[in-house]
């Protein structure tokens, strides 16, 4: 059983008012063998303006598709996707991208790959840039490393420097595709602290797919659970513990019994078994 937990003011959403709304969005596509496959089936979600929201799920399930709907990369097939109340027609500028590898550009310093969100949308000044970029990087542990190139960092590091520049220009929503799923177990929690702690302090919606049932739980507000292809929402489990979390899944029975209860609910025949119990 859940055990009862008072949230602090400090842990919820900054805002309440709705920021993303999906209604009845489904992606298909016709396959080499002139088949139509339906990558997702179709999906309804709401997301309030300053929530952290996981979604999990089986690989194949549309987790990833659904993102690139958001940010305006491919269409729905069906249904509209509305954010800050405008149908998404095309690429979102106002958001973030953190995508599972770093995609930095070699021939640029870190400064640079950082900044490089500012300068395309003319935002600031050059020196202005290279403070936030060197703000951002403190913040992170990497001070110190603004006139280094991405080949002379680790992937934990490279990632950290991913997530300092889908931030710089504040987006009002940061969309993550498994960012930390190549990284080792330790440097993949130091990683969770700091996107916890970035978060708390901007509080942009973020929405983040993920394979890691503790890693989703750990981070979030409410865990999104979608079946297999094509992909729908099975079940959204809100998570009522205190921030911050600092990847306190071992420590923490709540954590835990939430992990378990997401678990089941990706376990084959889950409705099922629910079913059945009754």
């Amino acid at each position: 059983m859940l055990e009862p937990v008072i949230v602090p003011e400090s842990s919820l959403p900054a805002e309440q008012g709705v920021i993303l709304t999906i209604r009845d969005v489904a992606r298909s596509f016709r396959a080499r063998s002139g088949e139509t496959v339906s990558a997702t089936g179709k999906i309804n979600l709401e997301l309030l303006a300053g929530e952290f929201v996981a979604i999990v799920g089986a690989s194949g399930c549309g987790k990833t598709t659904l993102l690139k709907m958001i940010g305006g990369l491919v269409s729905p097939s069906s249904g509209e996707i509305r954010y800050k109340g405008q149908i998404v027609k095309g690429p979102v500028n106002d958001l973030g991208i953190v995508f599972q590898r770093p995609v930095l550009l070699d021939w640029l310093t870190i400064s640079r790959n950082i900044a490089l969100q500012l300068k395309m949308r003319r935002l600031s000044t050059p020196a202005q840039r290279r403070m936030l970029a060197s703000s951002l990087l403190e913040s992170v542990g990497l001070a110190g490393y603004e006139n280094r190139y991405p080949w002379e960092l680790s992937g934990g590091q490279q990632q950290r420097v991913s997530l300092c520049r889908a931030l710089i220009h504040k987006p009002a929503l940061l969309l993550m595709d498994e960012p930390f799923g190549a990284l080792d177990a330790l440097t993949r929690e130091q990683l969770q602290n700091d996107l916890e702690r970035l978060w708390m302090e901007q509080r942009p919606t973020v929405l983040f797919v993920t394979h890691d049932v503790g890693e989703a739980v750990t981070l979030s507000d409410r865990v999104i659970v979608m079946s297999g292809r094509p992909g729908v929402i099975t079940e959204d489990i809100s998570i009522a513990v205190h921030r911050p979390r600092r990847s306190g899944l071992l420590e923490n029975s709540t954590l835990q019994a939430y992990a378990r209860k997401v678990r089941a609910k990706l376990a084959p025949g889950s409705d099922q078994d629910e079913r059945a119990i009754k």
